[in-house]
């Protein structure tokens, strides 16, 4: 299965590691770190290079963080990372370099690029973001204008001239439900365990969870019941689900929560490393690090209880 990664052989995980990523040995850290620094010198700018940025002569800060896991995950490996670190050094020079798509861009072309983007707490300033809509613990909802080349996603200011929020959002979700599948894969094993995931180059494949309900129709042919799915988000290019019909749902959740971890680790755009019960969209961590933070495990709250033994007594019964 592609998405479960790697690639070309890399330093041993006996090498020493990088302090700022790592994913990286010492070595490929600091070989990742001068391929920075040659593409910003290659337009003209000198940067100072810190573990997980860089920053230039008028201050400005570029975070390596995203660049540095998608070197990581490209199956290409180390001899790709130099184009890979251009073109994305280039793309973000370009973006700072235009004027803003707000100014110039008419109002309504605004509303027809807009999407729900579905994102961690970590790097969202909540001064910025007040009208964020909690999601799960930690994650939340916020609107995001797509672009040829990046996303912006649309703080409390940027908002503001656009319309009404509750407007925007069904704008956006109906933006999200029109988006085309890029790609399907169903996991599963010979004991019966089965999930589907999409995946895709789109920055809204793991904010489909906002509109589940039309994704598992595109993708199953089928209506979730009111018992819902488990679903995983690990990072913003996966959505996995299961929906919810029988106790088929244990093996499921268990490979899942698994999955979520796995996809979570060291990827761009991460998300959430944890397993979710959807129900008539509302989220409910079904997944959690255990109390020394090396393994994982299940946390199963009364809701859920009473839908295993419902489920249980069915089969029983069947």
């Amino acid at each position: 299965m592609g998405f479960f990664r790697r690639g070309p052989k890399r330093d041993g995980r006996d090498a020493p590691r990088d302090a700022g990523f790592p994913f990286f040995s010492g070595d490929e850290g600091a070989r990742f770190r001068s391929q920075v620094r040659e593409a910003f010198a290659e337009h003209g700018l000198e940067v100072d290079v810190y573990a997980d940025v860089v920053s230039d002569s008028d201050g400005r800060q570029f975070g390596l963080a995203n660049l540095a896991a998608v070197c990581h995950n490209d199956q290409r490996g180390p001899r790709t990372w130099p184009e890979v670190v251009r073109q994305h050094v280039g793309m973000v020079l370009r973006t700072m370099a235009a004027p803003s798509a707000l100014d110039t861009l008419p109002t309504e072309q605004i509303r027809a690029q807009i999407y729900p983007r579905v994102v961690g707490a970590d790097g969202l300033n909540p001064e910025n973001f007040t009208y964020a809509r909690d999601v799960a613990p930690g994650l939340y909802e916020i609107l995001a204008l797509d672009l040829p080349e990046s996303v912006m996603m649309l703080t409390d200011e940027a908002l503001e001239p656009l319309g009404d929020l509750p407007y925007l959002r069904d704008q956006a979700l109906y933006n999200l439900r029109g988006l085309p599948l890029e790609g399907h894969e169903t996991v599963k094993d010979s004991g019966g365990m089965r999930f589907e995931v999409l995946l895709g180059d789109s920055f809204y494949t793991a904010s489909r969870v906002l509109a589940l309900e039309s994704v598992v129709r595109q993708v199953t042919g089928e209506q979730l019941t009111s018992d819902g799915a488990l679903v995983a988000i690990p990072f913003r290019h996966q959505l996995a689900f299961h929906a919810i019909h029988d106790t088929g749902m244990v093996s499921a959740l268990n490979a899942m929560a698994s999955f979520a971890a796995s996809g979570y680790a060291d990827t761009p755009g991460a998300i959430s490393p944890y397993v979710y019960w959807w129900r008539e969209g509302t989220l409910t961590q079904l997944s959690d690090r255990d109390e020394d933070g090396d393994g994982l495990r299940l946390v199963v709250g009364d809701d859920f209880q009473e839908l295993l033994e419902r489920l249980v007594a069915e089969d029983d019964d069947a």
